[in-house]
């Protein structure tokens, strides 16, 4: 069957996104676009996944647990994992790896840690969205090590993308799946040399609701569960539409 898809949208953590980016909001909008898989990837951080986890799971969705890591080299990196439990310790050695640079609320945006009801925990104050220490090597190797998949992101954009900073994709990364922005078409895809070498994803990286995408990206699995979506970004047999 045939399973619809977002698995690039940012909470009210991420200081970029809007404060409406919340758990429920977030969920409740898939649901309403009909949506059947997402995963909340914010900067460097897996702390709203839990609260998002368990709204999900009554609206029949599948949430994976992600997080959006910035490198030692300023290149974005979607990070997926078999359990939130991993994830969250993965989470603290990037947490610990960016620098200690305080939050500037006013010029970046609030970094809001939410419950199931969409209550602030407490606000975030070290900057998330700063680089790690770690290389693309490196975060290969420990998100392998916490038995997760790395997918580079919007690797057609001019900024923060594997492409635009390194220039190519080496090909010593455990990589299957590449992630493309929704502005990226079928001449720029060419250009990369990317088609029929690996699966190709578009997700909205969303930072407001209404950017959260509509039910047009789909992925063929046998059934809806979390194992079937590690096949699937996994097979290089196989292509996303």
């Amino acid at each position: 069957m045939k399973y619809s898809f977002d698995m690039h949208i940012h909470s009210s953590l991420s200081p970029c996104a809007s404060d409406d980016m919340t758990p429920n909001n977030i969920v409740n909008m898939a649901y309403i676009k009909k949506l059947n898989i997402i995963s909340i990837t914010d900067h460097n951080s897996m702390i709203n996944v839990s609260s998002a986890e368990k709204i999900a799971y009554k609206r029949g969705i599948l949430l994976i647990p992600g997080m959006e890591v910035n490198t030692k080299e300023e290149v974005h990196i979607l990070c997926y994992f078999r359990n939130i439990e991993e994830g969250l310790e993965f989470g603290k050695l990037i947490y610990d790896s960016i620098p200690d640079i305080k939050n500037a609320e006013k010029f970046f945006g609030q970094q809001l840690a939410l419950d199931e009801e969409d209550s602030v925990i407490y606000r975030e104050e070290k900057l998330l969205t700063s680089a790690s220490s770690y290389s693309i090597d490196e975060i290969d190797k420990l998100v392998k090590k916490y038995n997760g998949i790395i997918v580079p992101a919007h690797i057609d954009r001019k900024s923060y993308s594997i492409l635009s900073v390194l220039g190519f994709i080496p090909k010593n990364l455990d990589i299957s799946t590449v992630e493309i922005s929704s502005e990226c078409n079928e001449e720029m895809i060419e250009k990369m040399n990317i088609k029929g070498i690996y699966n190709i994803i578009t997700n909205s990286d969303a930072h407001d609701l209404w950017q959260i995408n509509e039910a047009e990206n789909f992925m063929e699995l046998s059934s809806l569960n979390l194992n079937e979506v590690f096949r699937y970004l996994r097979n290089k047999e196989k292509r996303i539409k």
